[in-house]
């Protein structure tokens, strides 16, 4: 009986996968984490620091790492990286004014070692708001056509709504499946 539960855990994946959320401030991220573990909008607060969670999609189990995206706490989203499976990038669609500094983040990310096999999905959230740029136009200013070597997507979401996120975990889980 044990060999077979050890077989069935193989398949569905007993390691938690280490993914980070990242993004500018106020971009939705921890609005997306609860509403990723809980099913619901949780009021919160700007993070300071980080949340960790864990969140259970379709048998695979993700530790998820929250990190601040104030000014100030983005030097440390380093000390993070490490056996990092796999990356959410939030994007306030509706922030035009800081969309360059939010692609001058993503791109400095990227050129971390220790990143190099991570798995990246972009969140173009707040598509709710009215004015936001259209994902395409996100993709643009982000430069994502320039990632050459690595897996990616684009998605257009609405944490407030739960709009997006289920397209999103099911191609980052079907993505981490397939990298097995």
């Amino acid at each position: 009986m044990g060999g077979l539960l050890s077989y069935f855990r193989g398949l569905l994946g007993s390691r938690e996968m280490r993914i980070l959320i990242l993004g500018l401030d106020g971009a939705g991220k921890t609005t997306i984490l609860y509403r990723l573990q809980v099913g619901e909008v949780v009021t919160t607060i700007p993070t300071i620091g980080f949340n960790v969670e864990q969140v259970t999609y379709k048998n695979l189990k993700f530790q998820v790492w929250d990190l601040g995206g104030q000014t100030s706490i983005r030097p440390y989203w380093r000390c993070y990286y490490s056996n990092t499976d796999a990356i959410i990038y939030v994007v306030d669609s509706a922030d035009r004014d800081r969309l360059g500094i939010s692609k001058d983040e993503l791109l400095y990310m990227l050129r971390e070692e220790e990143l190099s096999g991570a798995i990246l999905v972009v969140l173009a959230n707040k598509q709710d708001m009215e004015g936001c740029l259209t994902v395409s136009e996100v993709h643009q200013a982000l430069g994502l056509e320039a990632l050459k070597n690595r897996t990616f997507q684009i998605f257009k979401t609405s944490a407030i709504r739960g709009e997006g996120l289920d397209q999103a975990m099911d191609w980052l889980s079907n993505a981490l499946q397939s990298r097995k």
